[in-house]
């Protein structure tokens, strides 16, 4: 990617809906709808109730949804990293990694890629960007937390789109082919402002769910595309 001034590239927006904010008793109907409705990839919070305080996947429903036909995204909120990198591999596009869970961050992200996955670092939103510098070599997603993980549904916190600048000044400087995904609170309400910060992916989980016209919902959080320089 080139920070050149005039060189102007237009990539559409990716949208990855969170199964957490799936109902449970219909997921494998809802999975589909969300793949019709035009969603790229399926997120997946990966949740071990130590690292934040509630339980969700395992690797079997990774496995069963593999063979929906759409790309996993899988979000390890937990705090044995290797464990979840070793059990998820076989089945994920991405696999990321919480730079708090792991003083061995460049280890690990460089393990995901060598199990043949894309590596993501997220943050917390207290967590300051500048983490990801003397890793951003072994990255190819940054994941930033605009919520405080462990639960779906809460409200976006405003004061990340700064951090989402910030991340994007940092990948830019760099000149890696980095992604910047966005996880918290995505509605049609704040999608445009995030994308125009620096997003590449956006995350949304009870928006898309809830919504009685998922293709609709999807289409309104895609908006618009994103200029890079």
């Amino acid at each position: 990617m080139s920070n050149a001034k005039g060189l102007r590239s237009l990539r559409p927006v990716k949208i990855s809906p969170s199964i957490l904010s799936a109902n449970p008793l219909a997921l494998g109907r809802q999975v589909y709808e969300v793949k019709d409705a035009g969603a790229d990839l399926l997120h997946l919070d990966i949740m071990d109730g130590h690292f934040v305080p509630n339980l969700t996947f395992g690797p079997a429903v990774a496995k069963a949804l593999g063979s929906i036909g759409l790309p996993l995204d899988i979000h390890l909120m937990i705090s044995n990293p290797e464990w979840g990198i070793d059990a998820f591999c076989d089945y994920a596009e991405y696999i990321t990694i919480h730079a708090e869970a792991t003083p061995h961050l460049h280890r690990f992200l460089r393990l995901i890629r060598e199990k043949g996955c894309r590596s993501g670092v997220a943050l917390n939103p207290s967590t300051p960007p500048q983490v990801i510098e003397h890793v951003i070599d072994e990255t190819d997603l940054v994941v930033i937390m605009t919520v405080n993980p462990g639960w779906g549904g809460q409200p976006f916190i405003p004061g990340m789109l700064r951090k989402i600048e910030h991340v994007r000044q940092i990948i830019d400087k760099a000149g890696l082919p980095v992604e910047i995904e966005v996880d918290g609170g995505i509605t049609s309400d704040n999608s445009r402002c995030v994308i125009e910060k620096g997003a590449d992916i956006l995350v949304s989980g009870s928006y898309v769910f809830s919504s009685e016209d998922m293709a609709a919902a999807i289409g309104k959080l895609r908006g618009c595309t994103i200029t890079t320089y």
